[in-house]
Order: structure tokens, then C-alpha cells, then sequence
């Protein structure tokens, strides 16, 4: 699916301020999703995360790549096979190197590949690029995702 609207996946994502990293999704199929987000300036992690020169945390970009390159991806496979009220995830493992710092009002572009979803477990290889399109971070994520219909 490519330049179509995904706004059904945004608003089944279990995030809302200030823990949401997903503004807009470019692609998304079975095989993997490709999004951005803006780390904005005035968001309050910044203030101490250094006091002179502010970083956004590697605990918070890994936390935007599984939210768009894992969870909206989920979202979209498990949509296919039925519809779903509430969506349970739990992070499973992570494995990130870190290349490049993020700095506030920075927008990232993440690129997650699936590398399997099986026994409701999702695994995908994650790459987040900054503006320049340099490589920031990159690994493995893996967690369970269910539903529940009620």
C-alpha cells in the first residue's frame, strides 16, 4: 500500500501524548512500514538529557522504531485476518546500535522489515534515518502482539 491513508493504524495505536513517536506512515505492506517523526523541541526529557546540550534518549528512539516498526505493522497484519477492540503488546527483545545523536525538533525516518510473525510473535529489522538520510540507529526488535474482540 503505498500513498494511501493509514490513519485507521494511527488511531489503533495503544499511544497518546506525550508517548506517542508515530506522526505520518509513507509505506506500509506485508513485508514491512516506513515512517517519520518529529522529536519535538519543547518535549521535557530534553531538559535534562544533557543540560548544555540536549539528545533525545536511545531508550526513546528505540521506543519509535517498535512503535512504527513494529506495532503499526502488526496493526496492519493482524487487521487483515479480523477486526480487534483492544491490542496487547509486550517487547519481547531489543538489539540497537547506536550511530548518531538525535537532536530536538529532529524529524527521523524509520524503516522496518519484517523478518517474521508467527504464533503471535513479531520480529522485524529496524533502520532509522535522520534528515540527511544518514543511518542513526539500526537492529532487531521482536514482542508479542495480540487482540482481544469484545
Amino acid at each position: 500500500m503505498m500513498n494511501e491513508s493509514f490513519s485507521w493504524i494511527l488511531d489503533r495505536l495503544p499511544y497518546s501524548e506525550p508517548f506517542l513517536f508515530v506522526d505520518k506512515l509513507l509505506q506500509l505492506d506485508d513485508d514491512g512500514v516506513e515512517g517519520l517523526y518529529t522529536f519535538k523541541e519543547d518535549a521535557g526529557f530534553y531538559t535534562g538529557h544533557f543540560k548544555n546540550n540536549p539528545v533525545t534518549p536511545g531508550v526513546l528512539l528505540t521506543e519509535c522504531c517498535a512503535q512504527i516498526g513494529l506495532v503499526c505493522l502488526g496493526i496492519h497484519l493482524l487487521e487483515k485476518d479480523t477486526m480487534f477492540d483492544d491490542l496487547l503488546i509486550g517487547m519481547s527483545s531489543s538489539q540497537m546500535e547506536f550511530l548518531l545523536p538525535v537532536f530536538p525538533d529532529e524529524c527521523v525516518r524509520v524503516v522496518s522489515e519484517l523478518v517474521y510473525f508467527r504464533f503471535q510473535k513479531l520480529k522485524c529489522n529496524v533502520k532509522m534515518y535522520n534528515e540527511e538520510d544518514k543511518l542513526v540507529c539500526k537492529g532487531t526488535l521482536a514482542g508479542m502482539i495480540s487482540i482481544t474482540n469484545e
